[in-house]
């Protein structure tokens, strides 16, 4: 399994992680879309701005691969900010690539794309 060298564990102040530490025996959780309703809390948007922020600071528009970033986390951009490199993707994969799709993330979190984002 990959680790991402500088990408950060996670939200601090926080139990949201970003990356996992070793990979699961079982198999790589698999990546699903997940659904993300208007009620969500402010910290929850928080996270997958923080996240969002990341993955844009890293990888920018290139293709990355999987490895340590936790399922759950790009479960909550999947198919919409995060998109698929490969076709068939396999979702339990840690080597599978996938990159970000820098216009629809401006859409959804134009926080991050402006000056004073903190």
């Amino acid at each position: 399994m990959h680790k991402h060298r500088g990408f950060p564990s996670r939200l601090p102040s926080s139990d949201f992680q970003f990356t996992i530490r070793r990979p699961n025996k079982k198999g790589a959780t698999p990546i699903i879309r997940r659904e993300r309703y208007a009620d969500r809390r402010n910290v929850d948007r928080k996270a997958d701005e923080v996240f969002m922020l990341s993955l844009i600071e890293n990888f920018g528009e290139e293709p990355f691969i999987r490895g340590n970033l936790d399922a759950g986390r790009i479960s909550w951009m999947w198919e919409r900010e995060v998109l698929p490199v490969s076709d068939p993707f396999d979702p339990c994969d840690y080597e599978a690539e996938m990159r970000v799709d820098i216009s629809k993330a401006m859409v959804s979190f134009p926080k991050i794309f402006t000056d004073e984002y903190e």
